[in-house]
Formats: C-alpha cells, sequence, structure tokens
C-alpha cells in the first residue's frame, strides 16, 4: 500500500471534511480506556487489514475472504481492542492460526521467517448480509513445533479448517483472540488494580554506574573524576537528558554540582544496594547526576520496610515465577530484562503510612476474613500467589493476554495459610532482609551447595567463562567449582532469564550486555572470597524457593478450587492512586517533582 494511501486511513482525509477509517480502530480503543497504548495501533500491517475491509466490504456489498499473515500482537495487545471489535463486526467466521515465533520476548518459539517477531495466519469470511451485532464466531489453533522447518511442515500437513482441533475463543466484542478460558480467571482483579501504582524502574541509559562491587565503582569514579574535561565527555556517556555541564537537583530539591567541575579529590557519590536483574544484587550510584531517569517516586518511598515487587504488566508472562521482590532500588529490567511500569512499591511514602493498596481493599478483606489484613498481608498473599511457578504453569494460556490477574480468596484461613508461605517466600527473596520472625533469622538458609574448589584470587586468573556439568552436578567459574548444583536450580527461570546464568554472565573478566564506556572496563581488579558467598547464596535461595513449590502449588490449587472475589465486587482505584506521590499535572503531562518520567523503556543500560 503506497503511504499516501496509509496516511488517509490515518486521518489526512480529515481536511477534506471525511471522517477518517482509521478511528474505526482507534476510537473504540481510546474510549475503552486503552489510549496510551494506541502508539502501538499505527503500523503497516494494522493499515494493510483495516484498508482490505474498507476496500472489500464498505466499498461493494458483498460477501468475501480476507486472509493475512502478520504479526500477531493484535489478538491480544491492549491498543487492538478497537480493531478486534471491528473484525467481529465484519466478519461472520475468523480463524487464527497462531504461528509464535517470538525470539525477544518471554516466551521464545522457532520462528517461520527470519524474523524475531511472532507471526498469525488470520482468515476471516463473510457472507453477503452479516449479522452485524453479533460477534464473529473464531476459532483458534496454536502450531508449537521444536524448528521452523517443523512448523512449516505441520503447515502442509493441514487438511480442511473443518477438521482441525480448533479451540473456541470468546465472545466479547474487545476481548482477546484466545482461547476461552475454562477457569474464572477473567473475572478476577488485575494485578494493576489492587496495586494501583505502578512505576518504571531505575534507567540509568548508561552502564558504568552499576557495578557488582563498591570498589570497583569507586575505581571508575577516581578515572572519571581525575579525567580532562574532554574525556569525561567521552567517558561519560551524554545522552539528551544528562550533560555533564550542567546542574541538577538531588532527589529532595538541593542543586548538586556539574560533573564539569568535578575535582579528583572529590568523594564519590552515594552508592547502594542495586537490584539489577532478578535475584541478582549488585551496587550503584544513586546519584541524579549519572542517571537519566532514576525515578524520583521510588527513591523517595524508600525505607527499612518497603518492598518493590516487579512483574509484567503489559507483556506475556514467561515460564516460572510471575512475581519477584526486592528490598532495594531496581532497574528498569529488573524482572527479566526487559523493562516496563511494572515495579510495584508496597507504600507509597519513606514513612510507611501509605500503603500501595486501592483503598477499602482491606477493609473489605477484614470483613470476609473477621480480621483485617496488614498491608504486609495482602502482599505475602499475592506473593505465595504470584511468585511461584505453578501460577504461570496453571494459566499459561490466560495470560496471553498480558496483565496478571489475582484469585482473591473469600476464606480467611486460606488467605493466612498462602499469606504465611508469601512472607517466607519473601524472606527468602530479599536474602533475609525482610519479614524476619522467630523462625526466620537474617542470614540466607545454608543448602547444599558448597565450594569444592575456590575460584583464583590471582588477578590473572580471573573467570573469562563459566559452564555447569550436568553429571558431577557443579557449576564450573573459572578454575573455582560449585555443587552439588541441581539441574532445576541451573535452569532456574523468570520468563527467559536464567537466573543463575545471568548473574555469572555479568560477573566475568568480559561483562555480559552492551557497552556504554571505556569505564565499563573497569572491572573487578580479583574474584574476591565474597563473591563465592554470593554465588552460594544464589543456590541457596534457589534451592530453598524449590523446595517450597509443592506448598505453594497446593495453597493455590485450595485458593482456586473455592470461591474468590470477582473484580466487580471490589472497589476500583480511584486516579490519584495509579499517580506517583509528589506529581503534578503540567502542560507537558504528568511530571515529577524533580525529574520527568520517561516513556522510553528500551533497555539503554545493557
Amino acid at each position: 500500500m503506497r503511504r499516501d494511501q496509509t496516511m488517509r486511513c490515518q486521518g489526512k482525509q480529515d481536511e477534506q471534511g471525511e471522517r477518517a477509517i482509521f478511528k474505526d480502530f482507534t476510537e473504540p480503543a481510546s474510549k475503552a480506556g486503552a489510549g496510551v497504548h494506541l502508539k502501538n495501533l499505527y503500523n503497516d500491517y494494522v493499515y494493510f487489514w483495516r484498508w482490505a475491509l474498507w476496500r472489500l466490504f464498505e466499498q461493494q456489498k458483498c460477501g468475501g475472504i480476507v486472509t493475512f499473515i502478520t504479526a500477531s500482537s493484535f489478538l491480544g495487545g491492549p491498543a487492538f481492542v478497537g480493531m478486534r471489535e471491528h473484525m467481529r463486526r465484519e466478519f461472520d467466521e475468523l480463524y487464527v492460526i497462531n504461528l509464535g515465533g517470538d525470539l525477544l520476548g518471554t516466551r521464545k518459539t522457532p520462528n517461520v521467517f527470519n524474523i524475531q517477531t511472532p507471526v498469525a495466519i488470520t482468515i476471516g469470511v463473510r457472507s453477503e448480509n452479516p449479522e452485524r451485532n453479533k460477534p464473529a464466531d473464531i476459532r483458534y489453533l496454536r502450531v508449537e513445533a521444536a524448528s521452523r522447518q517443523d512448523k512449516l511442515d505441520a503447515l502442509d500437513g493441514m487438511g480442511s479448517l473443518l477438521t482441525l482441533p480448533w479451540e473456541d475463543v470468546s465472545s466479547g466484542w474487545m476481548d482477546p483472540f484466545y482461547p476461552r478460558s475454562n477457569a474464572s480467571y477473567f473475572f478476577w482483579p488485575e494485578l494493576s488494580d489492587i496495586f494501583p501504582w505502578q512505576h518504571s524502574g531505575l534507567q540509568f541509559k548508561r552502564v558504568w554506574p552499576i557495578g557488582e562491587n563498591e570498589e570497583t565503582l569507586k575505581r571508575r569514579w577516581v578515572k572519571f573524576s581525575s579525567s580532562s574535561l574532554e574525556q569525561k565527555k567521552k567517558l561519560f556517556k551524554e545522552t539528551r537528558d544528562r550533560k555533564i555541564g550542567r546542574e541538577y537537583d538531588d532527589f529532595v530539591g538541593v542543586t548538586a554540582k556539574a560533573l564539569s567541575d568535578i575535582k579528583e579529590e572529590e568523594p564519590a557519590p552515594s552508592i547502594d544496594r542495586y537490584c539489577y536483574r532478578a535475584f541478582d544484587r549488585q551496587y550503584a550510584f544513586i546519584d541524579n547526576r549519572l542517571g537519566d531517569y532514576l525515578r524520583p517516586p521510588l527513591i523517595r518511598s524508600r525505607n527499612p520496610d518497603n518492598l518493590f515487587f516487579a512483574s509484567l504488566m503489559t507483556k506475556m508472562l514467561g515460564i516460572g515465577a510471575g512475581m519477584i521482590v526486592s528490598s532495594d532500588l531496581p532497574d528498569l529490567d529488573v524482572f527479566c530484562g526487559r523493562g516496563g511500569k511494572d515495579v510495584i512499591p508496597l507504600y507509597r511514602n519513606a514513612a510507611g503510612t501509605e500503603p500501595n493498596i486501592t483503598n477499602g481493599l482491606l477493609k473489605l478483606l477484614g470483613q470476609a476474613y473477621g480480621a483485617l489484613p496488614t498491608p504486609e498481608d495482602f502482599a505475602a498473599y499475592v506473593y505465595a500467589i504470584l511468585g511461584s511457578r505453578s501460577y504461570t504453569h496453571r494459566f499459561w494460556n490466560e495470560l496471553e493476554t498480558p496483565g496478571p490477574r489475582i484469585p482473591l480468596t473469600k476464606d480467611g484461613k486460606a488467605f493466612s495459610e498462602a499469606a504465611n508461605l508469601g512472607r517466607k517466600l519473601i524472606w527468602l527473596h530479599t536474602y533475609a532482609e525482610r519479614f524476619r520472625g522467630e523462625d526466620r533469622g537474617d542470614e540466607v538458609p545454608q543448602g547444599k551447595a558448597t565450594t569444592i574448589k575456590g575460584v583464583s584470587s590471582d588477578p590473572a586468573k580471573y573467570p573469562e567463562t563459566y559452564s555447569y556439568d550436568r553429571v558431577a552436578l557443579e557449576v564450573l567459574v573459572g578454575d573455582g567449582r560449585f555443587g552439588p548444583v541441581a539441574p532445576e536450580v541451573w535452569e532456574f527461570e523468570v520468563s527467559g532469564l536464567k537466573v543463575v546464568q545471568s548473574w555469572l554472565g555479568y560477573r566475568m573478566k568480559k561483562r555480559a550486555g552492551k557497552k556504554s564506556s571505556p569505564l565499563d572496563e573497569i572491572r573487578p581488579e580479583r574474584w574476591a572470597a565474597r563473591m563465592s558467598e554470593e554465588l552460594l547464596e544464589l543456590l541457596w535461595v534457589l534451592e530453598a524457593t524449590l523446595a517450597m513449590e509443592p506448598e505453594l502449588e497446593k495453597a493455590l490449587d485450595k485458593v482456586v478450587g473455592a470461591p474468590c472475589f470477582t473484580e466487580a465486587e471490589l472497589p476500583m482505584p480511584k486516579p490519584e492512586e495509579r499517580k506517583a506521590p509528589g506529581t503534578v499535572n503540567a502542560a507537558g503531562g504528568l511530571l515529577e517533582l524533580m525529574g520527568v518520567e520517561d516513556d522510553d523503556d528500551s533497555d539503554d543500560d545493557d
């Protein structure tokens, strides 16, 4: 389709007094509250769909068939609710053959094309006089195979459409084109409606302010501060929002000296623990001059008891836990290497007096249970449900529609049992920093893995590679060995992120991920004993997590097998509850005090 035709579909005809046909896709989405996602709708394949429907069914009075193989994002994405409604009105029948092929997301599968975007074949059938007020009958089929050729062979072997093992799709006008759920899943509240404030994690736009230990960061700072002005520009990696010659406020309104004026003898900025990836605690300079989007509301909400949860709100969850937790400030890509507004603080303020839980929800639960849950009780319950592998396994098909939903039990005993498990799980996943109790101390419980042979502390022998011996059940790090490590621990996954392998990759001599500056080449000088201790702690946490899985699965079974609250029975958050604390409406939109919120969720730090 020519570019001028595409633009007419988008809205150029309005200038001639005609209504743009693309509004049939955009207006229903805006009215449904999905306007924030509309940027994802402006895609060539979507234009082709709208043009084909217009050309075949609106420019002539007849039936027909429209079929495309396109990106599959329209099947469930929130931006496409208007598109799905329009297709349901225009067709009598729709057949969707989902070929998968996502090589970038959380559910990696081979693609039939040499691209990284998942695709689907969609066949729309329309009679001459369709019933416009009745949604089309939709049939869904997913082709699973180990390789591209296997998928092509499966397509070649397909017979008549009538003989294929189709699954039914729900009939709501805007519902996703995914299989109908047999559970009550879609009646439960969304995670984003019970924790109304979600925020992007911290985004530096450069790697060097993040490191494995404090000593490495201090060495980088000495190199930077002792360099000439011209060298500082190269070392810093300037961006649109951070220049070394500008002054920036800190997180309480005090203007800090421009980096260009920093002298060699001046101390390094504040270094804090930093949750870089799931279960991966590193360190970072928490200084507003060094990061483009360091999220002042998150930083101002820190306190010794607050927690930062993370999940995927607008993308599909993959294998493994559906939520992680940290007691440290989280990175933009903390969950599985993919960023978004997916961080959920338990409290909105440092005093811990404003829980980030929809107003009235705890009171309603207290009336049902006979005792008022605390914010910590509620968070622990949710974490027991969503923080286990059993959640994503049970609701795999339902989770093709982004935005996890939470079964809130009406049974006070089931709530308490799950919350107790969640407290233990949070204690483990925060490395014993939160929810300590009589039976939970201030150290990670020792597991089976031990140091069989220590990693050499000789700088010349700093580890360059790591591997796993499946026979000996050992992790090999340089010349060191750790074991026994079960395959399930080695392969422990959070939506595509292999936790142990990711942790090790960031600590090799040549760090995994992107590079931003010559300062990134300043690496730990030697493998310190503390690094081995931290690796063992990670292995022990994962061991203990896997040991809890049967209990967590049993708790989920009990919750799902009994009555749960529906979304309609619960209070919905007010608009102000969804806003970050310390924000104001301004001409340019919603601004953070002392920092503008970024809409760029791309992974520029790694």
